[in-house]
C-alpha cells in the first residue's frame, strides 16, 4: 500500500475513513498534520477521504469521525476555521463523554483540580530549570482539552503547571526530539513576547529543518534548553 496510508478504518456517510502514517506526512507534506484531517484543512487529502494519524496507543480514533464530518461540511461551505473548530472541538468532547463512568467524572475533577495526575515520565535528559513530561494524552483530551496534540508548552496552555513542556505518550520515540525542539523554540519566542501564530511557524521552520537534517536535532536542541534557562519570568 502507497505512503502514507496503512489500512482503511471503515467508512463515515460517503467517506472512506485511513489510518495513515503521520511522521511521514509531517515529514515530507505537512508539517502541522496532527491526529487527524480532510480535503479542506489538507488540500492533499482526497476529497472523498477523511485521514486519521495511526496511534501508538489505540483508542481515540472514533473520536474524530464526527467531527471530521462537520469540519468537512462546515469548511466547504466557505466557514472560518477557527468558527470550525469550537463546533468540532465540542462535538469531540461530547463524543469522549459518552463513554465516561463515575470513575471517569472522578478523574475529570481531579485532572481539572491537578494536572500532575497525566504525568507520566520526566525527561530528565532534557529537563533543567524547564521540566519535560512524557503525559497520558488521551486523559488529557479525555478531561483537559481536546486541543492538545503531540505537544505543549505553559505558554500556550493555561492548565499546564509553569515551566513544563508536555510531549504526548502516543507520540512514537523517534519523533520525539522534533516535537520537543518546537515546543522549546516555541515557547522561548512567546516568553519573549511574540504572539503564538507567528512563534508557531517560526517553530515550524527549525522543526522542519531538524526533520530534513537530523544530524543537526541534538545540537540544536541543547541549544533551546540553554535558551529556555535563561528566561526570567516576569512575577519571578
Amino acid at each position: 500500500m502507497a505512503k502514507p496510508y496503512i489500512k482503511k478504518f471503515g467508512k463515515i456517510s460517503n467517506f472512506a475513513v485511513w489510518i495513515v502514517d503521520g511522521k511521514y506526512i509531517r515529514d515530507n507534506m505537512d508539517i502541522d498534520f496532527v491526529n487527524y484531517g480532510q480535503h479542506y484543512r489538507y488540500k492533499f487529502i482526497p476529497k472523498n477521504e477523511f485521514w486519521i494519524d495511526k496511534e501508538r496507543y489505540p483508542g481515540e480514533s472514533h473520536f474524530y469521525l464526527k467531527p471530521l464530518l462537520v469540519e468537512y461540511k462546515l469548511m466547504g461551505k466557505g466557514v472560518n476555521y477557527k468558527e470550525v473548530l469550537k463546533k468540532s472541538d465540542e462535538i469531540e468532547k461530547r463524543e469522549r463523554a459518552k463513554n465516561f463512568t463515575r470513575k471517569d467524572i472522578r478523574k475529570l475533577k481531579k485532572a481539572k483540580e491537578d494536572s500532575d495526575i497525566v504525568h507520566k515520565k520526566l525527561l530528565s535528559k532534557y529537563s533543567r530549570k524547564l521540566k519535560v513530561w512524557i503525559v497520558d494524552g488521551e486523559m488529557v483530551r479525555d478531561f483537559i482539552s481536546v486541543d492538545f496534540e503531540k505537544g505543549g508548552h505553559d505558554k500556550v496552555y493555561s492548565f499546564m503547571p509553569k515551566n513544563e513542556i508536555w510531549i504526548d505518550d502516543d507520540v512514537e520515540p523517534d519523533e520525539i526530539k522534533f516535537i520537543l525542539v518546537h515546543e522549546m523554540h516555541e515557547r522561548k519566542l512567546m516568553s519573549r513576547g511574540m504572539e503564538y501564530l507567528p512563534a508557531h511557524k517560526d517553530s515550524n521552520k527549525i522543526e522542519k529543518f531538524c526533520r530534513e537534517n537530523p544530524k543537526e536535532i541534538d545540537s540544536r536542541l541543547r541549544f533551546e534548553i540553554l535558551e529556555n534557562g535563561k528566561i526570567k519570568e516576569k512575577n519571578a
